[in-house]
């Protein structure tokens, strides 16, 4: 994987720990992403997933969002 990494200069990539879960800032985008999707119980799987690609795709655009999210999980990714 390093040397995978190591070939391609415009990759930037970031270790995180594995544990706990509050420091992954993935564990906040689920979290908000479920509350948005909580009512949906009664489409179908194919509408489900149509939903959840649309509105991932709509807090990509959202950078305070995921800013936010990634302050609550207490990480820093400036570059050292």
């Amino acid at each position: 994987m390093r040397k995978l990494i190591d070939t391609r200069l415009w990759l930037t990539v970031y270790q995180l720990s594995l544990y706990p879960p509050e420091f992954h800032p993935v564990e906040g985008v689920w979290s908000h992403l479920k509350r948005s999707l909580a009512n949906l119980t009664k489409h179908s799987l194919d509408r489900l997933t149509t939903l959840v690609k649309t509105w991932l795709k709509r807090m990509q655009y959202r950078p305070g969002l995921i800013n936010g999210l990634i302050t609550k999980a207490g990480l820093d990714f400036r570059p050292p």
